[in-house]
């Protein structure tokens, strides 16, 4: 080759700037490449996240619904009829057992033994909302009235003291 070959010189040239051009595109390919695989591990990590955001938002839902249903739950049993027993004092020995609550109350009995009753309470005593049941009961130094008399009935397995109020006249 002859310095004066210019086509040669040309090409000497155009090969020059192809292998430059190859070599900055295979740069860049690079980074492509390397843009690509961090573009693909945030997407993984983005994934995650929101996996771990679904199973979060998933554990709220099952704690609100959970809460819901207990709330439910003790709203009716607050609002479940209950019996509420009293005692009143009628007049002299007369006394009465009173039903002030809304459900009724079956089978009640008298857990004490009251020496100042006149009669103990029938067997299967029941007692609907609002109904009241006389019995008699005076007392005297031997047998005095009590100041409470526990009593019992279905659904209440352990005796409830009832207060006994003072006698009128």
């Amino acid at each position: 080759m002859d310095m004066g070959d210019a086509p040669a010189w040309a090409a000497l040239v155009v090969s020059i700037g192809a292998a430059a051009v190859s070599l900055k595109s295979r740069g860049d390919g690079r980074r492509a490449a390397d843009a690509a695989e961090t573009s693909v591990e945030e997407a993984r990590r983005s994934s995650d996240a929101a996996e771990r955001s679904a199973a979060v938002a998933e554990e709220t839902l099952a704690d609100q619904r959970r809460e819901a249903a207990e709330r439910r739950a003790a709203e009716e049993e607050a609002n479940r009829p209950r019996a509420l027993l009293r005692i009143e004092h009628a007049n002299k020995a007369k006394w009465q057992l009173v039903n002030h609550g809304t459900g009724p109350a079956q089978n009640v009995e008298c857990v004490d033994d009251v020496e100042a009753m006149h009669r103990n309470w029938p067997s299967g005593l029941s007692l609907l909302p609002g109904e009241v049941y006389d019995f008699m009961m005076a007392g005297s130094m031997q047998a005095p009235i009590p100041s409470v008399i526990r009593v019992r009935w279905e659904g209440q397995n352990d005796p409830v003291p009832l207060r006994v109020p003072p006698r009128i006249g």
